[in-house]
This record gives structure tokens, C-alpha cells and sequence, in this order.
């Protein structure tokens, strides 16, 4: 137990609908608390997203007095204990206590208990194993609370077992350091996910990108990025980063900081693997990718580095012709670079001046729209089929080589030209 409460660091817990699903399962001698994310962040600070209940009640029983309090639920993960409760538009998964009768590194097989303890036993890292009562008490039974103060990623009992149970923990851990923790990582922890690294093998690709994707996306995940290839875990996940420098990270993170560019996992993908159309397509493959993922990735190894001195007449060439995001992902990795050389070289300064002139550019600029289409060739008794294709694409060519200035009018002046050569 702490003295410890939320009250004036939780907006949230006030919420009427909240405080009533609150109520109704901790009728009847049973017990309801707040678990996990919701409770660290509030402690830390930061925003909260989901919010997650525990519950004494089985699953049934959580169903029924839902139900009868007019809430909707939805079964998600009934099997595990979880249903997921619908109350003034926001879900709010309830789970019940439980413990792990048997683990497989992927999955569990658990059996449902009325225990606070055993339940917080069976989670990962101190942090995450904190409760607070609807009166916002935060109950910590796993020293959880020492470790947030001190920014500590620590796991519950043995890192191994931890680990063993479900061998996702290990990206887990340097997610959730790269989010919460300072200085060096838990000593123990780190030990164990140098040495059940190979278990990372077992996880479906879609876990593991979704968690590499999570780390990316931390404030600054390159001291994170930095441990994981020391231990060997991101090579194991990332084999296309072997060869290449995670130092790009750190140097991204503080022009984005300074330029205020939100953080993205993407972008932080591309500064530490090799720029290669085809090895870039099998990454995002492997990992299962969604196609959105894939295609800018392959977009931006095939987009070729824009210098420094590049005029915005020829930014604009290049990204009409291109793919806009490619060309603004090249821009931002080249500045990154300049930055972190500048200090020590003069020239690089002015690089860096260079890309931050082709950034601006690049975000104001509005993709111009071709103002001839083949049914304007054919109003000239152009006959339709390739030679119409070839005629469009040909004044097209020079319309964007003129700096995109020339009007319909010209153009189809143009056309009617070059109509019997087409």
C-alpha cells in the first residue's frame, strides 16, 4: 500500500461513467481497480490514452452487471478474462485477475484468482504494476512506485521467467526503457534479453513490428537502440541495421526536437537501414508491414539524395516526378546529418541552411495540376491509343521542365504542333 493518490493528477477519474462501471463491479464484496498504463502515466504526468480495470469478478459476472447497468460489452478476450466495456462512447477493457498456468513464450493458458498479488506478480516491469481504487488510492504491491521515481525499468521477480513466459517482453523492455527509463538499463534485465534473445524467433512478425514501431516512436529511442545492439536484440529483429549506424537516431531526435517535427517511427527506420529498394521490400515483408509502410519505404530507397544546393525551381521538378514524401524524407535525413557535422565542420553549416531552405519550400509547396487531358487532344482530331499516351506524356515533360508555367492554351498550341510526330 502508498499514501500515494491520483486525485488532482487524473481529470479522468472523475468521469461519471467511469466512477459508475467502478461501482458496479465492486458491489457485493467483489473489487475493481484501475491497472497498468492509466495509473504510471497519471503519476508521470502524461497523457493517458486507454484505461484498464481489474477485476475480482469472472468474466461472466463482469458481463452481466455491465449489462444490467446499461453498458455494452464486447468479448474480446473473454477466454483470458478480458471484456471490453462500452460506457458514454469510450471502451474500457476489464480483466480478471488471474495467474499463468502455462506459457509457451507467446501465449498463456491462466486460471482466474481473487489474489491482487498473484495478478501483479504475473506482469512484466514494476511500472506497470501499479492499481488505484475509484477514490484514486494508488495500491503498488511490487515496489513499482521507487522505480518510477527513480526512471528504473525493472521486471517483476526473475527477468528470465519474465522473459520465458512471453519472449516479447525483451522488445517490451527497451520500448518501455526508451519511454521511461534513464541512465542505464536494469543490469538484470538486460543480462536476460542478451541471453533469451534467440526466443525472439517464436514471436509473430506482426508483434514485433508493433513493438519496434512503439520504440521508434519514443521521444529519443537511441539510447534504447543503442542497448538493443549491444545485446544483440536488434540484430535479431533488424538484420538490415548489421551494417549500418544507429548514431543517425540521436542526431534526427534533436533536429526534430529543435524544428518541432513530431516523432516518426519511419523516418527513424530509414536513418539506420541501408537504402535499398529490393531489401527495403523484403524487410517490410517480413515484419508485415501494412502496404502504406512498405511503399513509403521503398519510395524513399528509391528516391535518390537531393543536395543541399538544389534551387526550389528544381525541388519542384523532383517532386512532381517523384514521390513528395520520399523527397521530404531525404531532406530531413540530410539535414539531421549537416547538424550533427556542423560543429566541427563550417561547411556543413551551410549544408544544413541548404536543406532547411528546401524543407520550407517543400511545405508550402502544392503539387501543380496538368491542365491537358486526352480528351482535349482528341477535341483537336487526335486519334486515342498510344501515340495520344506518348503526346501527353511528352507535354507534360515540358511543362514541368518550363518550371510548370506554361497555360492550357499554349499547350494545346503545343500539341496541335507536335500532333503529327506524336
Amino acid at each position: 500500500m502508498s499514501a500515494v493518490s491520483l486525485v488532482g493528477r487524473a481529470e479522468w477519474l472523475d468521469n461519471s461513467d467511469l466512477q459508475r462501471l467502478l461501482h458496479v463491479l465492486c458491489e457485493d464484496g467483489e473489487e475493481a481497480r484501475i491497472a497498468g498504463g492509466a495509473v504510471r502515466n497519471a503519476l508521470l504526468g502524461l497523457d493517458v490514452s486507454d484505461i484498464d480495470i481489474a477485476t475480482t469478478t469472472l468474466p461472466d459476472e463482469t458481463e452481466r452487471r455491465a449489462r444490467a447497468a446499461g453498458f455494452r460489452t464486447v468479448p474480446t478476450g473473454k477466454e483470458h478474462g478480458t471484456i471490453t466495456v462500452i460506457v458514454g462512447g469510450a471502451a474500457y477493457e476489464v480483466t480478471t485477475l488471474r495467474t499463468d498456468v502455462e506459457t509457451d513464450g507467446r501465449r498463456a493458458r491462466v486460471a482466474f484468482g481473487r489474489d491482487w498479488e498473484t495478478d501483479s506478480a504475473r506482469r512484466d516491469f514494476t511500472i506497470n504494476a501499479l492499481y488505484a481504487t475509484a477514490a484514486g488510492e494508488v495500491i503498488d504491491l511490487v515496489g513499482g512506485l521507487a522505480d518510477l521515481k527513480t526512471s528504473t525499468l525493472r521486471f517483476i521477480g526473475d527477468p528470465e521467467a519474465r522473459i520465458r513466459e512471453d519472449y516479447l517482453r525483451i522488445l517490451r523492455f527497451f520500448r518501455f526503457f526508451a519511454w521511461y527509463g534513464k541512465g542505464r538499463p536494469d543490469a538484470d534485465g538486460l543480462r536476460a534479453c542478451a541471453r533469451l534473445k534467440e526466443g525472439l524467433a517464436r514471436l509473430s512478425a506482426e508483434r514485433v513490428w508493433a513493438e519496434l514501431k512503439k520504440l521508434l516512436a519514443a521521444p529519443d529511442p537511441s539510447r534504447a537502440l543503442l542497448w538493443m545492439r549491444q545485446t544483440g536484440v536488434l540484430t535479431a529483429v533488424l538484420p538490415e541495421s548489421e551494417k549500418w549506424g544507429i548514431d543517425a537516431v540521436h542526431a534526427l531526435v534533436a533536429a526534430g526536437s529543435d524544428l518541432g517535427w513530431t516523432p516518426d517511427p519511419l523516418l527513424r527506420l530509414e536513418a539506420i537501414v541501408p537504402p535499398d529498394a529490393a531489401r527495403m521490400a523484403a524487410m517490410a515483408a517480413r515484419l508485415k508491414m501494412s502496404k502504406a509502410e512498405g511503399a513509403r519505404l521503398s519510395a524513399w530507397a528509391m528516391t535518390a539524395p537531393v543536395p543541399h544546393a538544389t534551387s526550389e525551381a528544381a525541388l519542384a521538378k523532383i517532386a512532381y516526378a517523384g514521390d513528395r514524401q520520399a523527397v521530404e524524407d531525404r531532406l530531413r535525413l540530410g539535414l539531421a546529418s549537416a547538424r550533427e557535422r556542423a560543429e566541427q565542420d563550417s561547411g556543413a553549416l551551410a549544408e544544413a541552411g541548404g536543406y532547411l531552405r528546401l524543407l520550407r519550400f517543400l511545405d508550402g509547396w502544392e503539387r501543380p495540376v496538368f491542365p491537358v487531358k486526352g480528351g482535349d487532344l482528341a477535341a483537336l482530331g487526335l486519334p486515342e491509343g498510344p501515340k495520344m499516351g506518348s503526346l501527353l506524356a511528352k507535354l507534360e515533360a515540358e511543362w514541368a521542365e518550363g518550371g510548370f508555367r506554361l497555360g492550357r492554351d499554349a499547350l494545346l498550341a503545343r500539341a496541335a504542333a507536335l500532333g503529327g510526330d506524336a
